[in-house]
């Protein structure tokens, strides 16, 4: 079975996701105080932040498994949020890494951050094959198949049908994701019109991976933000059966700069209205 078919070989790709997850969080774990996971390499990574110590460990984590997987014959182009584009061979594959996603939270020891890989067999959103989330601070893994379902801890999930309303008409949970206080001040009355409750927390991915169980209604990123971050998380919903906006409502490519804005939902409806606050006509 070649590794150069993602889906078919899912289960060996997943396999060492899986390994590097483990890996970074002993890293993690091994550096409970703040002060050790504030420490700098001295470097800024290709996506445009200082690295942290934690991210560049998380990172080599995966990065020995994309080197083993492509010692066992595996084509593709990672492109990390660190490291930038590393070729291994040709082809069409794509992995996209972001090692931390929610870096803040990480490094101040807050609940939600992960670990978000994607496989693409293209080179776009549409192309999306296989993701893996692990979260660390809930201990969770998600991932998911294109075609094949999504799956927290190995379970097939088991999603909202719809939006859970209250009363009013209201989304009953709604989380939030930015990266600039002060869009979400100025988006907050509109968004309180649509939703009950909120819950900011601080990883795009974890976020995303909400929306594909019952847990949320729906998210909203209100900054446009990196598919890097995103990518899994994209997949993960999609195969939940959940919808994901984006603002070209289209196709987006995964290239390391590429940055878009975001929503997800479980019905059409109310992804596009999310859309519309952050994309006005």
């Amino acid at each position: 079975m070649s590794l150069n078919d993602p889906i078919a070989s899912a289960d060996r790709w997943f396999a060492r996701f899986r390994e590097a997850a483990d890996r970074a969080s002993r890293e993690l774990d091994g550096r409970p105080d703040i002060e050790a996971r504030l420490r700098e390499v001295g470097t800024v990574g290709a996506g445009g932040d200082r690295t942290l110590e934690i991210d560049a460990l998380a990172e080599d984590a995966v990065f020995d498994e994309l080197n083993r997987l492509a010692g066992e014959g595996a084509s593709f182009t990672a492109i990390s949020e660190e490291r930038g584009v590393v070729n291994y061979g040709t082809g069409n594959v794509r992995v996209l890494i972001d090692p931390i996603d929610g870096s803040l939270n990480a490094k101040r020891g807050l609940g939600h951050c992960a670990m978000s890989i994607a496989v693409a067999d293209g080179s776009t959103t549409d192309d999306l094959a296989l993701a893996f989330v692990w979260d660390f601070g809930a201990r969770e893994a998600f991932h998911a198949v294109r075609g094949g379902g999504a799956f927290l801890n190995g379970v097939p999930v088991a999603p909202l049908v719809e939006e859970r309303l209250t009363e009013d008409g209201r989304l009953e949970l709604l989380c939030i994701e930015t990266s600039d206080a002060r869009c979400t001040a100025q988006l907050g009355a509109p968004l309180a019109d649509m939703a009950y409750k909120w819950r900011i927390l601080g990883s795009i991915a974890v976020a995303l991976c909400q929306v594909a169980t019952p847990r949320v209604d729906a998210m909203v990123n209100v900054t446009r933000c990196r598919i890097l971050d995103a990518a899994a998380g994209v997949l993960i919903v999609r195969e939940s059966g959940g919808i994901v906006r984006f603002e070209t409502n289209g196709r987006v490519p995964l290239e390391l700069e590429q940055r878009t804005s975001l929503c997800a939902a479980r019905s059409v409806t109310v992804a596009d209205e999310l859309l519309a606050y952050v994309v006005p006509a």
